[in-house]
């Protein structure tokens, strides 16, 4: 099953964050996304043709965290966005983060 076809579940803060390893094996089944130099979140820049395009990825970007309960970081302007992602409550990465990273993925825009 891929990443995008799996389901986030609810963090409560009780599990430790991703090592650097295992962030970076996730990290190779997704497309462009990049580990931060101390490996506490995974960002991607995406361009687009126009604002309309961005914001528009943006929208679907929101409501894809809504439906998984899990809330990117998110700054976009003209022809751009800029995706980060973490388990705010474990201070680092959690396999939702790639989850969700896999889903922003497929949306049509990206």
């Amino acid at each position: 099953m891929s990443l995008a076809d799996q389901r986030c579940i609810p963090c409560h803060g009780d599990v430790s964050a991703f090592t650097r390893e295992e962030s970076e094996d996730y990290l190779k089944h997704l497309h462009q996304w990049h580990l931060s130099e101390d490996a506490s979140h995974i960002y991607r820049e995406f361009t687009f043709p126009d604002f309309k395009t961005a914001l528009a990825f943006v929208n679907h970007v929101g409501l894809l965290a809504e439906e998984t309960g899990h809330h990117p970081e998110i700054c976009f302007g003209w022809a751009h966005a800029n995706v980060r992602l973490w388990t705010h409550k474990i201070g680092g990465l959690h396999e939702n983060d790639f989850i969700l990273a896999a889903k922003i993925d497929t949306l049509p825009e990206a």
